[in-house]
């Protein structure tokens, strides 16, 4: 399922990643975001295992449909790998995507 993840202070949207049970189940027993890699060996990760920018779980919202999952969590760093805050960027529709939609 899709995970929307969220700064539980200023709602700013840090990361959208992918869920599932066993990841949402880690998150519940550890309170820091778990998730399932489509494109890590479809493996499970839990984030800021290697650099420390862990997310604490405050809150976890099932949409209607119960396809996504909203994660209000707390940051020890920033979401991204890069070391931005978010791994949305501003002007990214400027330019030519890397992938087909």
């Amino acid at each position: 399922m899709t995970a929307v993840v969220v700064d539980a202070t200023t709602k700013d949207v840090l990361m959208v990643a992918w869920m599932n049970e066993a990841s949402y189940r880690l998150t519940k027993q550890t309170g820091e975001t778990w998730f399932w890699s489509r494109s890590r060996p479809r493996k499970l990760w839990h984030k800021g295992a290697t650099s420390g920018n862990t997310q604490v779980v405050k809150e976890m919202w099932l949409d209607c449909d119960q396809d996504t999952l909203l994660v209000r969590v707390d940051l020890a760093g920033p979401a991204c790998h890069t070391g931005a805050r978010y791994v949305f960027q501003p002007g990214a529709g400027k330019g030519r995507l890397r992938c087909k939609i």
